[in-house]
């Protein structure tokens, strides 16, 4: 029987189903471009392939085709009667991860895990920062996803894509010393991994290295496809790296280049986040309203994402409605995120629509009000979703609303409780309590 380059065993006996399955999957997992032809390769040397079915459903989904990831994936499953059993269950894992069934398809990755640790493509959507753990609602996941990585790790050795995922997941839960070498040895090996390119971001960020950032990610980004998916989200990245260190123009640049909404090269919910956390975190640098942008991100959001989806992108959705002013938008967008939760549909609860109007409240520049509302909230935002580097934005939110209400005291002691090593807080304001 053909495997992929994993080893495991392929429901295939086409060779060129099988090589455009892996190259399809290798492109899936470095954010190369061409994944989706290559997956369509495959089904056209065997259309009864289901795995090339599941896989293009993944890809699909995470560029905002939800229509087409369905269908896909429907294909897949109408076709996992005589498959072996590690392939039906990593198609059953999919389709209970896109019908919003989170914990059962938690429950089932690990059962999974356990029995085919070097399945990659399950580890890629159960592992990242919006994954299924990810997007689990769970408090603690930081350090559950670095676990399931650790548990998995005597399976790969020195590959250069689990290496790449094993270091985000160390740098997310506080163990840089282990994450450091892991991504230094990713990228070294293969340089054209976004996936590595990301990590190592992360890794400098939680380090409080903007300089070794900056010098990683522009030769990066100069070799790397501008349709690549990741082209946009690294771009914010190095956005991050200009803000930190106090090069706003360098960073309005960027933004124009490659992270607003008609340059950015990643799905809806992906376009919604980069985009309004750049707006709202350059302006908590210091850097002027840029007030035809947020309406640009607002009407964008009526179209694109005009239900809740995920935490991570209603954050953002809501940041836009605050800043429009449409209070209306901002309740309905409530009362919808409240009715999942009160069904088990929304995995952070009632958690985004209290953020939601601490953020209202510090549009509306009452202060007071928006520390009563988020204030209670340091400490669950992984809730959302996302990586800390994100995570910030709400903290450096209240630590603005700090400095408007004139509690000083209360800014240092939310400083001082920041993880250590951490890259800097560009908040203007911030020298009055250094």
């Amino acid at each position: 029987m053909l495997a992929d380059r994993f080893g495991l065993s392929l429901s295939t006996s086409s060779a060129a189903a099988r090589d455009a399955y892996v190259d399809a999957s290798e492109r899936a997992l470095t954010f190369y471009p061409g994944a989706l032809a290559a997956y369509d390769s495959a089904i056209a040397a065997d259309p009864r392939f289901a795995l090339a079915h599941a896989g293009k459903a993944q890809v699909l989904m995470r560029e905002g085709n939800v229509a087409g990831a369905r269908t896909a994936l429907v294909a897949a499953v109408e076709l996992t009667a005589g498959l072996t059993e590690r392939e039906a269950s990593h198609i059953a894992i999919f389709d209970l991860g896109s019908s919003g069934q989170t914990e059962a398809a938690i429950a089932a990755v690990n059962k999974h895990l356990t029995a085919w640790p070097r399945d990659a493509l399950v580890i890629s959507i159960a592992a990242n920062p919006n994954g299924l753990i990810g997007g689990s609602g769970r408090l603690g996941q930081k350090h559950q996803i670095a676990e399931l990585m650790d548990s998995v790790a005597p399976h790969y050795g020195d590959d250069y894509w689990f290496l790449s995922y094993h270091a985000m997941a160390l740098s997310e839960d506080g163990r840089l010393a282990e994450a450091r070498p892991k991504i230094e040895r990713s990228v070294a090996l293969n340089p054209k991994n976004a996936h590595g390119a990301h990590g190592f971001a992360h890794v400098c960020y939680e380090s409080g290295e903007p300089e070794t950032a900056r010098a990683f990610l522009l030769p990066w980004l100069a070799k790397y496809p501008r349709e690549g998916f990741f082209y946009g989200h690294l771009s914010w990245h190095l956005s991050l790296v200009e803000i930190a260190l106090g090069h706003l123009e360098e960073a309005q640049q960027l933004y124009r280049d490659a992270i607003e909404l008609g340059r950015h090269s990643g799905g809806p919910q992906q376009k919604m986040s980069d985009g309004c956390a750049f707006l709202w975190r350059s302006e908590l640098a210091g850097h002027p309203r840029n007030e035809s942008a947020w309406r640009v991100m607002y009407n964008y959001a009526g179209e694109a994402l005009p239900r809740p989806a995920s935490g991570l992108a209603d954050l953002h959705v809501i940041l836009a409605h605050a800043v429009m002013g449409d209070d209306a938008a901002l309740e309905a967008r409530n009362r919808q995120i409240e009715a999942l939760a009160a069904s088990g549909r929304y995995p952070s609860g009632s958690y985004l629509p209290a953020l939601a109007r601490g953020f209202a409240a510090f549009e509306r520049r009452d202060f007071a009000a928006a520390i009563e509302a988020l204030a209670p909230l340091a400490g669950q935002n992984e809730r959302i979703g996302g990586s800390r580097a994100q995570h910030d934005l709400i903290e450096f939110t209240l630590l603005k609303a700090y400095f408007g209400a004139g509690r000083l005291e209360e800014a240092k002691r939310l400083l001082r409780a920041r993880r250590p090593g951490a890259s800097g807080v560009p908040v203007a304001g911030i020298a009055a309590v250094r």
